[in-house]
């Protein structure tokens, strides 16, 4: 192993996206982006005569079918407004918080559980992922869709913990015209050098 393959807190850590003050397996609502692996446009099209709305790819179809039904996966979760783009997709889910809390643990305080906890945010994406990962894998061998370059998605998501009614009405204001804004969004290929904010 090379001086440079060893693993350097400093040099390879990755700043958690994770609010810190939120049990992500408690009830609440989630406002959430998730990303194409290279801001590939997979999905779509924002249409030039009409730029509210968006013309979907068979694989942006696809994404819009699984994320709609999360909630029949997911019975402690609803979908909210979402919108796919052509390279991501924003959405609001709701948790209720009807998962019982973790037991007393023997083990040390400081030890966390390992893999996603059930009941959270991160599990339902975590699903999400793996399910339109392997759809359109499946169509990219039998239905010609465009092939990617190891993943579907980047790694990872950013969420929102939305706090009260007036946020929630300002997320759907936003995820409504976000395909009015695609030309200038930082997600929009051509804008790399620009920093993802909502």
């Amino acid at each position: 192993m090379s001086e440079n393959d060893r693993y350097d807190p400093e040099r390879h850590h990755r700043q958690s996206m994770r609010a810190s003050w939120w049990d992500y397996a408690a009830g609440g609502w989630y406002f959430v982006t998730i990303c194409t692996q290279h801001r590939l446009t997979l999905f779509g099209d924002v249409l030039p005569e009409d730029d509210r709305l968006i013309r979907l790819t068979p694989a942006g179809e696809m994404v819009s079918h699984c994320w709609r039904t999360l909630g029949t996966q997911f019975a402690f979760a609803a979908v909210d407004a979402f919108v796919v783009m052509p390279n991501h997709l924003h959405g609001i889910v709701a948790i209720r918080s009807t998962v019982p809390p973790i037991p007393e643990r023997t083990r040390a305080p400081d030890t966390r559980p390992n893999g996603t906890l059930a009941g959270s945010i991160g599990r339902i994406i975590q699903a999400f992922k793996s399910e339109t990962t392997v759809a359109y894998i499946r169509a990219v061998q039998h239905d010609g869709w465009e092939p990617v370059d190891g993943r579907l998605w980047q790694r990872g998501y950013h969420d929102h913990v939305i706090r009260d009614s007036a946020d929630l009405e300002r997320v759907r204001s936003y995820i409504a015209a976000n395909p009015q804004r695609w030309l200038l969004d930082t997600l929009h290929p051509s804008n790399t050098t620009r920093s993802h904010s909502t």
